[in-house]
């Protein structure tokens, strides 16, 4: 097998919004699947993995866009890992239709956890390393590694919402789509009429669950450029915890 592995999809119609473009979530989701698949066929996947009570999460995501795939085309997710240490890999993606056009890019941190503990665990225990032979340093991926999402004490809190059962993964916490889905919501349908997303990145800090209330605090950082901050609570503990940020740009 190569090291790029290659994934086809679809703009199906009810995943593409308003516009008949490919909604960002459902992107997402495609993504996440590719570097599923990519990682199940070279032996260190989620189904092996949970057999020995490991797992992926995925701790961060950049997504930047030219345009979104329109309603019915066909096209390829591609997904090849960049680099490993011993806690943390890094995955990139490019996003190519049929006819050879690209749509974008996106990269993304990823760690491995034990089931139980939740604590990190090491990736090169897994079949001695053998994640090592697929990483390819010199496929080019142009955009942004992106960084710390900067957020002073002035963000406005724009929502709370509860989570429910549909927002929960099969690592029994809240799905890393379902942030970008509910981000994406704090803007009106006629916004999204004028403005386009041009890169969206999300960074997990902590775990949330079902049951747990999520605050959104808004951050204007630029003409046509948002932070989002989303803190938890719930009854089981005594002080709002941070889950995760995120920072949009539209065009």
């Amino acid at each position: 097998m190569d090291k790029v592995g290659r994934y086809e999809f679809m703009a199906e119609p009810f995943h593409c919004d308003f516009s008949q473009r490919l909604f960002m979530g459902h992107l997402g989701n495609h993504m996440l699947n590719a570097a599923d698949f990519h990682s199940t066929d070279r032996g260190f996947g989620m189904k092996y993995l949970l057999t020995i009570q490991r797992s992926w999460v995925l701790s961060r995501l950049a997504i930047e866009m030219e345009e979104m795939p329109p309603m019915y085309t066909k096209f390829s997710v591609e997904t090849w890992v960049e680099s490993a240490m011993r806690y943390f890999t890094s995955r990139n993606f490019a996003v190519v239709g049929d006819d050879g056009k690209t749509y974008g890019y996106g990269r993304s941190i990823w760690a491995m956890i034990d089931t139980e503990s939740r604590q990190p665990t090491d990736i090169y225990a897994i079949d001695n390393g053998a994640i090592e032979q697929w990483i390819d340093k010199d496929k080019p991926c142009p955009i942004d590694k992106g960084g710390r999402v900067k957020m002073g004490d002035e963000a406005e809190l724009v929502r709370t919402i509860e989570t429910y059962y549909n927002d929960v993964d099969i690592n029994g916490h809240i799905n890393s789509v379902k942030y970008i889905e509910h981000v994406l919501d704090l803007w009106p349908l006629d916004w999204y009429r004028e403005h386009q997303i041009r890169r969206f990145e999300i960074a997990y800090v902590a775990e949330a669950h079902q049951g747990d209330r999520l605050s959104f605090y808004l951050e204007k950082s630029g003409d046509t450029e948002y932070c989002i901050r989303i803190v938890k609570t719930s009854p089981d503990i005594s002080e709002p915890v941070e889950v995760c940020r995120s920072k949009v740009l539209f065009r």
